[in-house]
């Protein structure tokens, strides 16, 4: 069934990509010429990475600490024997997304971050209160490094996360709670408009990163002295994990109609 699913899903996105790059009946507008706004972008990536979020936040986080698995904020040290938190796991896809020839940035900050490295300062520091004040997206022009930036709500959507934040003795606020704004995702990039190739180029960049950050998990619990068994089953199954293939075909699944759509919709908004 999941053979046909995913064939399925190839011939949507093969119907779905030669709609977008047909070009229009007016011959005088054929050419390629029309470009992608980079904030349209940025939600993009935005939602993707909220899907992905959720998925590690709720199914391995959430579901693995009952099944017996565990998750600090030292799980690079030989030693301990867990995964990263939610907000390592995004630093870890950010450092890899980082490397990739695309420049693409992201990073995670706060007013009240854990590390103080993520504190927001300077310009960042004043559209984040915005952000906070408006419930409202900001996109911005950072011209001191030249670079288009979009900031996003970073929303505690678990216990897990808010008791986390709550009982981390470096924490400046023990008061968190469901649904409150913990900080922002920003992302930057170089261009205020690109192509259509150079935006899927983007959204790839992203999964490329995700995957890593995924398949860093995987070969870290592969050193634990009990390790859970990799393959088509999650935590909520019991003391198991997905293989990096099942992760990244779940996180698709969620997003990759919504990519397109909103990609479609982007390059008509140019016509």
């Amino acid at each position: 069934m999941r053979t046909i699913a995913v064939a399925a899903a190839i011939v949507v996105i093969a119907v779905a990509l030669i709609i977008v790059n047909a070009p229009p009946p007016d011959s005088a507008l054929s050419g390629g010429g029309r470009q992608i706004p980079i904030a349209a972008v940025f939600e993009i990536l935005e939602a993707e990475n909220d899907a992905v979020r959720e998925m590690w936040a709720k199914r391995i986080v959430g579901n693995g600490q009952e099944a017996g698995l565990k998750f600090d904020k030292r799980w690079r040290e030989p030693e301990v024997e867990a995964g990263p938190l939610p907000a390592l796991f995004l630093r870890e896809t950010a450092e890899s997304v980082r490397r990739n020839p695309v420049p693409l940035y992201l990073f995670l900050g706060s007013d009240f971050p854990i590390n103080d490295a993520n504190k927001f300062s300077g310009p960042q520091e004043a559209y984040f209160k915005e952000l906070k004040r408006t419930g409202k997206p900001q996109f911005f022009l950072d011209e001191s490094i030249g670079m288009n930036n979009a900031m996003f709500s970073d929303i505690a959507v678990t216990e897990a996360c808010v008791n986390c934040h709550n009982n981390e003795p470096e924490t400046t606020k023990t008061d968190w709670k469901l649904g409150d704004t913990m900080g922002a995702t920003t992302w930057a990039y170089p261009a205020s408009e690109v192509s259509l190739d150079e935006a899927l180029s983007i959204v790839d960049a992203l999964r490329h990163g995700v995957r890593h950050a995924y398949e860093e998990y995987i070969a870290k619990a592969a050193t634990f002295a009990n390790p859970p068994a990799v393959g088509d089953n999650w935590p909520s199954d019991g003391y198991f994990i997905p293989s990096a293939n099942v992760f990244m075909e779940e996180a698709e699944r969620q997003t990759s109609t919504g990519t397109l759509r909103a990609l479609i919709e982007a390059r008509r908004s140019e016509e």
